[in-house]
């Protein structure tokens, strides 16, 4: 039997994402969210995802 080594769970993960808050800018209702976006549930208002601290992750397309 072949044993083959287990992966290093740390090789590609990714930074912890920080969970902040504001208000919604139309109904005013307190909403949280990751590094910055945001989607209110109440009235569907959702952030433009530039408008985040962070930069979102490149995916790559796998020569499709």
């Amino acid at each position: 039997m072949t044993r083959h080594p287990e992966p290093d769970p740390t090789a590609h993960a990714a930074p912890a994402a920080e969970i902040t808050r504001t208000d919604c800018v139309q109904c005013g209702t307190e909403v949280y969210g990751l590094d910055g976006r945001y989607a209110c549930p109440l009235c569907g208002w959702v952030n433009h995802w530039s408008e985040g601290h962070t930069e979102l992750p490149v995916d790559v397309d796998k020569g499709r």
